[in-house]
């Protein structure tokens, strides 16, 4: 498959802005050892999970408050410098990337969880506190936080770039999931949006305009989340297909009657094989959906039940079950590193990921279609799907040094998002835009709205010193 040169990742223009040396002095001044100009810790900075390779930032601010956070970006606002917001760098479409340097301002140090109002069901935090700590920090009450992306990001990016994951099919996105914020503005002010209540008509909802803004129009310093009871019953399974189609039909089907079931995952028979290698299963290598199943004990059977018959009129077989907490952590530990079976399966690669998510109608030609063209280019590649919801990722592993590869594999994901806009779907179900998919959002949205968001960007920030370079360019 011979990829046109079109098919390169679009990257913005990556000219640096001029960091005066004031600037870094008065950065140090102000914050002493939580400042760095170091070239390992910048390097650390300017690295995610994306196949983007571009300069560090240049300078490091370690936040530990909102006061931190504020004082940092009006240091910045004066000399009209970049400041781009950093948790973990688990983000996968070049997020937190500094293609016009600047400072970035590192949150993982804001990781107090500050409420916890269990009888409202709902906890507030602060950016750096990951979803794993918050689950730990809430266990004693009977509640938990949903949103699973994978990686044990922090709250703040999953945040501001909308991840969502496998429970989302039952629970939703974090856009469904935060209810208030604290934010600091890009002219150092702090400002408060939404409250606890679960609803509000007051005032337009600058809580949905900053979750999904990919800190280009604000850092978020606190979160306000919901919390959910735990279920009093979950039985995870693992079903096995003869192909691909049968599986993703089978989902279809279990979607449009209405089955609550919490979370429904597709991988491939060659992703099966990088996962059972990583993670030490023995997991039959053939199209599998990994299932959970929450509520009553009475709900979960009659859950189980349902899926069981539908999955046996697609051929399913071989329904295995995890029970109990132990067996249940394995199977969806070796789910979440499935994107690290698929890079240690080729020693030196890289991964151009992608993701789309598509009406559930429409799940098995966008799916299928992709694979096919991803097989019949040669490229080795990894699947897996939160097909509940019509949300899939591919994963390109390309040699980094192979200008071939990785026009080809642009070329696939240009396919693959196309398909997905003609049916109807997005760009990205939930990696957000970043740079991969900036050459995207137009052709999604229309260039009326790529044009509102524009105006909205330079009301906010008319300096264009958050996260510049992402989601858009502003001419």
């Amino acid at each position: 498959m011979n990829a046109p040169a079109s098919a390169q990742p679009f990257l913005p223009p990556t000219q640096s802005r001029p960091v005066p040396t004031t600037l870094l002095d008065d950065l140090k001044l102000r914050f002493g050892a939580q400042f760095s100009t170091a070239q390992v810790v910048r390097e650390q900075h300017g690295r995610d999970e994306s196949a983007f390779s571009l300069p560090p930032p240049d300078a490091v601010v370690f936040a530990q408050s909102t006061q931190d956070v504020a004082d940092a970006v009006k240091l910045a606002a004066r000399h009209k410098v970049p400041v781009i917001a950093f948790g973990v760098g688990s983000s996968l479409e070049g997020h937190l990337l500094a293609v016009q340097g600047g400072i970035s301002i590192d949150v993982s140090r804001m990781n107090q969880v500050l409420a916890i109002h269990a009888e409202d069901l709902t906890a507030k935090v602060q950016p750096g506190v990951t979803r794993k700590q918050l689950n730990e920090a809430v266990k004693s009450t009977g509640l938990f936080f949903p949103i699973d992306p994978g990686a044990d990001a922090t709250l703040g990016g999953m945040a501001a770039t909308r991840a969502s994951g496998t429970n989302a099919v039952r629970y939703g996105t974090m856009r469904e999931n935060v209810l208030a914020l604290e934010v600091v503005t890009a002219q150092g002010e702090v400002i408060h949006t939404g409250t606890r209540a679960k609803k509000s008509s007051a005032g337009y909802d600058l809580t949905r305009l900053m979750v999904g803004s990919e800190g280009t129009l604000g850092i978020m310093t606190e979160v306000t989340v919901k919390l959910y009871p735990l279920p009093e019953a979950v039985m995870a399974a693992t079903c096995s297909f003869a192909s691909l189609a049968d599986a993703v039909n089978a989902t279809i089907q279990i979607i449009q009657l209405g089955v609550p079931i919490a979370r429904c995952e597709l991988l491939d028979a060659k992703t099966i094989r990088m996962v059972n290698t990583h993670s030490h299963l023995s997991l039959q290598e053939a199209a599998m959906l990994l299932m959970e199943f929450h509520g009553s004990p009475a709900n979960v059977q009659e859950q189980v039940e349902t899926v069981q018959a539908i999955a046996a009129e697609h051929g399913g077989q071989a329904f295995e079950w995890a029970s109990t907490p132990e067996a249940r952590t394995k199977l969806w530990t070796a789910r979440h590193n499935a994107y690290f079976a698929g890079i240690q399966s080729r020693p030196g690669c890289r991964a151009i990921t992608t993701d789309t998510c598509v009406p559930i109608s429409h799940l098995a030609d966008a799916l299928l279609d992709s694979v096919r063209e991803a097989e019949q280019s040669g490229i080795p590649y990894f699947l897996v799907g939160h097909v509940g919801d019509g949300n899939f990722h591919m994963g390109y592993l390309i040699d980094p040094d192979s200008e071939t590869e990785r026009a080809t594999a642009e070329q696939l994901n240009t396919q693959l998002v196309q398909r997905a806009l003609k049916l109807g779907g997005t760009c990205t179900g939930e990696h957000g835009v970043g740079l991969h998919k900036m050459g995207f959002l137009e052709e999604e949205t229309g260039a009326g709205a790529v044009a509102m968001m524009r105006r909205i960007k330079q009301a906010l920030d008319p300096d264009n010193i958050l996260n510049p370079g992402k989601i858009f360019t502003l001419c």
